[in-house]
């Protein structure tokens, strides 16, 4: 060692702490920066191309090695079409028209819902590999899984177009456009709530088990198995509670389906002859302002959503 050369410097010495080894390798936690949700956007956009792969790839891999493939998207809601047509329409003779139809316009909008929901909250812990590998923006995986739920409920939106056909059943022409504008409000409002619990469930990954629960008693708060306008009116009515059956986002989005999909607000009961009024006989105008103030809704929830991402994002890793 040459003379000129300066001895290392003891433990503490240099400003060093006691006990500090030069010599060990620096340890450093990195956290993401607060990233505005204009530029949030324009990364998810940019990364438009890895949302469909990942979407691609979770179908892939479900149907991997299956013989029918992706044809049990549709087999499976056939089936389950079919028992319920079974059971309410043979077993317990439903008196209502073709309720088979009926009962799947609202299921085809909640399973979307619900699948979506599930799948995205736990996705970040999941794919922690990923996660902390390689740089992305993280809330197009929550995304993906709500794109993957889009393609199964486009399979069984198929197998309810054969049933319809098979029953001589169709929608209100007129009226459909409105299953678009329901339709986005539903993503709106599934992608804001995905991407905020899968952030959140990195943290408490209780999360993805009471979400369950919550999406089960959801299910029965929305007008899917039920929905007898003129037994609401009755109960709620009477005492102006009737809006609050209406602040379950969900429940403007399944009448707004079943309205235009099964076409029929006011049926005649099969046994008896009796009118009743199942669906609210409000005129298209009414649907459309329900949807269109739940797409507000739904794009303050995603900015929301994105925002808080954004706060819990730096410390995934380390809770990964």
């Amino acid at each position: 060692m040459s003379a000129d050369a300066p001895a290392p410097a003891p433990d503490g010495a240099a400003g060093s702490p006691p006990g500090y080894d030069r010599n060990r390798p620096k340890q450093t936690r990195i956290v993401s920066a607060q990233i505005s949700l204009p530029t949030r956007f324009r990364e998810i956009w940019r990364s438009r191309e890895l949302l469909l792969n990942l979407i691609s790839t979770e179908i892939k891999v479900k149907y991997k090695n299956s013989a029918l493939g992706l044809l049990w998207s549709m087999v499976a809601p056939a089936v389950t079409l079919g028992i319920y047509w079974f059971v309410f329409g043979v077993v317990l003779k439903n008196s209502i028209p073709n309720f088979v139809i009926y009962l799947f316009s609202g299921l085809l909008f909640w399973n979307f819902f619900q699948t979506g929901l599930l799948t995205a909250t736990g996705v970040v812990v999941q794919r922690a590999g990923i996660v902390k590998k390689v740089a992305f923006p993280r809330e197009i995986l929550a995304l993906a899984s709500i794109g993957t739920a889009g393609v199964y409920m486009f399979f069984q939106t198929i197998v309810l177009v054969i049933f319809m056909v098979a029953l001589g059943t169709a929608p209100d022409w007129p009226l459909l456009p409105l299953l678009a504008v329901a339709f986005l409000a539903e993503i709106l409002i599934a992608s804001a709530l995905g991407i905020a619990l899968s952030a959140i469930n990195v943290r408490l990954r209780d999360m993805q088990h009471l979400i369950e629960v919550v999406l089960t008693a959801w299910f029965w708060a929305c007008p899917v198995v039920y929905s007898f306008w003129n037994s609401i009116q009755s109960h709620l009515g009477p005492h102006g509670l009737t809006w609050i059956y209406l602040l379950n986002p969900m429940t403007p989005i399944i009448l707004t389906s079943q309205r235009v999909i099964y076409a029929h607000p006011v049926v005649t009961l099969t046994s008896g002859g009796k009118p009743v009024e199942i669906l609210p006989p409000w005129p298209s105008s009414t649907y459309l302002l329900m949807d269109l103030a739940l797409v507000g809704i739904g794009v303050a929830l995603l900015l929301l959503a994105l925002s808080i991402f954004g706060r819990l994002e730096g410390n995934f890793a380390e809770e990964l």
